[in-house]
């Protein structure tokens, strides 16, 4: 019994894993340019360099609260939490599957009550006779007394083991393996998102307060100008319409500090729920205005080679497509046969206190095969969705390099355009503060009437309002460089 024990197992090690169909997956090779066009370096603007990235590529902005917010993102927000847990469950789901190459060992026990048929092939003598049943007993008439019920005791242990002569079992494997990775991937991929989001709430929310202190410093001027216009109706020198005039100014801009307040509030909400807080939880961390975080004026961007290995939708999106291609070599093993080794051994006994007997115990070993006949092209069907579906995967992946490769190039463009807009602000305020003063002057002096001076205070006003949109731009759009440049992971 143990040599032929011996044989089998010896057999089953040595056809298991004799061959691995489906196609081998190879990892596709990225074809990117030499480097990103990058805009030419100019005074007082930031330029995106050729560099290494950091991973905390937050720490550029030299903020501390912002460097303080990311560090707090990991443990708090529920999406990376979630996340968190979907791998867990990959992981777990990975460990089932490689358990099922593994042979599986059942201990069992029963005990059964049943009445053998005195016409069936499967004959007991009657527990009343005392003389060992002879040949004449195993051939009753119909109306024998021989056969009763009776009881039957069992215990014992079950073995199984496939014999993975195609590889099917290892497809699977590697299959759920790579899902993982791609599970891992979506994970951080859900980390850049989450990180550039907290940034850009944070930077939106610093724009709004300085856009709220740059509406106060218009409201006083107004203010002033509003009580100059007073003072000169009260002396007779101009009417009233310029009085009504300056005053319309003055509550025009105060009426758009609410609206301001009001989106202050949201963005600190969003960066407390990116936190995982409860609303207005961080309120007194976030009330105090702080200056807008400036870019830096060298801007680390990578090489366009290293944008597939940092970008983990592209991690994804290959380790999906591994998956797909090992799905192939699972559909492709259906056509072969699958061989099972099976074995039982245990006790068994008419009696409970004879199950211990030697004499009760009893084994089966063998191998079982099964080989697909005829299922009307399934197996064939199945073969080719996988091949459709490693294709789609395919191609996916080529739509995600591409896909990031424009993203930078538009990053690139809008950071770079958006500087230079700001220069342009910057001169155009400068003149804005100018005329108003000269036409204040004029006023002053009789020289102009005040529409005047209500245009200049409209312009200036407006021109300041669209310079703190733009260096709020600037730094947003720093943010949006790295998140399509993957979050500088490496």
């Amino acid at each position: 019994m143990l040599n032929r024990l011996a044989a089998c197992l010896a057999t089953a090690l040595a056809l298991s894993g004799c061959t691995m169909l489906g196609p081998e997956f190879v990892a596709p090779d990225a074809t990117t340019p030499g480097g990103f066009a990058l805009p030419a370096q100019a005074n007082g603007r930031s330029t995106p360099v050729a560099e290494k990235i950091d991973p905390k590529w937050w720490r550029l902005f030299n903020d501390p609260v912002l460097t303080s917010l990311e560090t707090r993102l990991t443990e708090g927000n529920f999406d990376l939490r979630t996340a968190a847990l979907r791998l867990v469950q990959a992981r777990a789901q990975l460990g089932f599957v490689m358990a099922s190459g593994l042979p599986t060992v059942n201990a069992n026990g029963s005990a059964s009550e049943a009445m053998t048929s005195a016409r069936g092939p499967f004959m007991l003598p009657s527990r009343s006779s005392s003389q060992p049943p002879g040949p004449q007993q195993f051939h009753a008439t119909p109306d024998s007394k021989l056969f009763q019920q009776h009881e039957v005791y069992q215990s014992g242990f079950d073995a199984g083991w496939e014999i993975d002569l195609w590889g099917r079992v290892a497809r699977v494997v590697e299959s759920s393996t790579a899902q993982l990775e791609a599970t891992e991937e979506a994970r951080r991929e859900i980390e850049v998102t989450a990180s550039a989001e907290l940034a850009r709430d944070y930077i939106l929310l610093r724009g709004t307060q300085r856009k709220a202190a740059i509406t106060r410093e218009n409201l006083e001027i107004a203010r002033r100008s509003l009580g100059l216009t007073r003072d000169r109706a009260a002396g007779g020198v101009t009417t009233d319409l310029d009085v009504a005039n300056a005053a319309a100014i003055v509550e025009s801009i105060a009426a758009q500090l609410p609206a301001l307040e009001q989106r202050q509030a949201e963005l600190a909400n969003a960066i407390a729920l990116l936190l995982g807080a409860q609303p207005r939880a961080l309120e007194v961390e976030l009330a105090a205005p702080r200056a807008l975080p400036p870019p830096p004026p060298r801007v680390p961007v990578g090489l366009p080679s290293d944008l597939a290995r940092r970008r983990p939708d592209i991690r994804r999106a290959e380790a999906t497509l591994h998956a797909a291609t090992a799905n192939i070599g699972v559909a492709a093993a259906d056509f072969y046969p699958r061989v099972m080794l099976t074995g039982s051994a245990g006790m068994q006994s008419l009696n409970l206190h004879q199950l211990l007997d030697s004499r009760a115990f009893f084994f089966t070993v063998g191998p079982s095969i099964s080989m697909p006949i005829f299922d009307g092209g399934r197996v064939q069907r199945t073969v080719e969705l996988r091949e459709a579906q490693q294709q789609e995967a395919a191609l996916l992946w080529q739509r995600s390099v591409l896909g990031a490769l424009h993203e930078v190039d538009n990053a690139l463009t809008a950071y770079d355009a958006e500087q230079r807009r700001r220069d342009r602000l910057l001169a155009a305020d400068h003149e804005n503060r100018r005329a108003l003063a000269l036409a204040a002057a004029r006023y002053q002096q009789g020289v102009t009437d005040f529409l005047q001076v209500l245009v200049a205070q409209r312009n200036l006003l407006a021109t300041d309002q669209d310079l703190s949109d733009s260096l709020t731009a600037i730094s947003a759009n720093m943010v949006q460089l790295y998140k399509a440049l993957g979050g500088g992971w490496e």
